[in-house]
């Protein structure tokens, strides 16, 4: 006798092909938001077969998602040059996060007296995910100056601005931090041990201000400070940024204390407390001593 073949009920059937299309439509939004990473690494535009070869799909596929977001203006294809760049909608979309709280507005003007005060470039960042991501640049008058672009991302702990930010975090952040794979090496002088991290985090605590040297790029020195809230937490920070050949380790200590000064305007002007140069360590007795200014 044969027996019967069971039958999904419809309303079974329903729930899995909701699964897959859930699942399909979640894996054509990452590869669009892929492409629009790789799109924002560069100005100069890129040729599908390009695109196609990083993200390691097949040409078509890539085009058909570009399309889709070219009208919705995300990307903007040039016909005569055969190239796709990012959209004015991202310019759209990202202002909202670099415009909150006007923050970038905000630092302008210190950004501006920090760099006539120390020669050099001025920088402005804030923490995403493991990244210093950066929001605004001023930039040195000298010939030679070290230049980035706003949307430019380093690891946190090879960065000045990210250990300003990170020496505000309880150790057991920091912990998990690195063993989610936060130290990276970019450069022979990048901190590689978490010890090491621990270590200079505790002098960041002590003198209020951050170094970075030649630990993302050889050849060039910073020194940063924290911005704070009004419930004194690191929502960003504050950095001078040049050749080692004019940001010397003899200047750290005056670039340093120039750095904590404008991050407190900043921090004033943001609403937060201008009372220390960083956050104590949490679960100390002590709070962070300020440097003579």
């Amino acid at each position: 006798m044969q027996r019967p073949v069971p039958t999904r009920r419809k309303s079974e059937t329903n729930v899995q092909s909701i699964i897959r299309e859930d699942k399909s439509s979640v894996q054509v939004l990452l590869r669009a938001l892929s492409l629009l990473e790789i799109l924002a690494e560069d100005d100069k535009g890129y040729r599908l077969i390009d695109l196609a070869e990083r993200t390691g799909l097949p040409a078509s596929t890539v085009h058909r998602i570009l399309t889709t977001l070219e009208q919705k203006r995300f990307v903007c294809f040039q016909r005569e040059r055969a190239l796709w760049y990012i959209g004015a909608q991202c310019f759209s979309v990202g202002a909202v996060f670099g415009g909150r709280r006007q923050l970038t507005e905000l630092a302008t003007p210190s950004m501006r007296r920090l760099r006539d005060v120390s020669g050099e470039t001025v920088q402005l960042g804030c923490v995403d995910e493991q990244d210093m991501l950066l929001l605004l640049q001023v930039q040195s008058r000298e010939v030679m100056h070290a230049a980035s672009r706003p949307g430019d991302r380093s690891p946190l702990a090879c960065t000045a601005m990210g250990k300003a930010v990170l020496a505000a975090m309880p150790d057991s952040e920091i912990s998990a931090f690195v063993q989610h794979g936060g130290l990276q090496r970019l450069t022979p002088q990048s901190i590689a041990r978490s010890t090491a991290l621990h270590s200079e985090l505790e002098e960041v605590r002590r003198v209020g201000y951050a170094i970075d040297n030649e630990e993302t790029w050889l050849g060039v020195r910073c020194v940063a400070a924290a911005i704070l809230d009004e419930l004194s937490m690191p929502v960003a920070a504050l950095a001078v940024v040049g050749s080692t050949l004019r940001v010397t380790m003899q200047r750290m200590e005056e670039l340093g204390r120039n750095a904590i000064l404008a991050a407190r305007e900043i921090s004033v002007a943001f609403g937060g407390r201008p009372d220390c140069a960083v956050l104590p360590h949490r679960g100390s007795a002590h709070a962070v001593p300020r440097p003579r200014t």
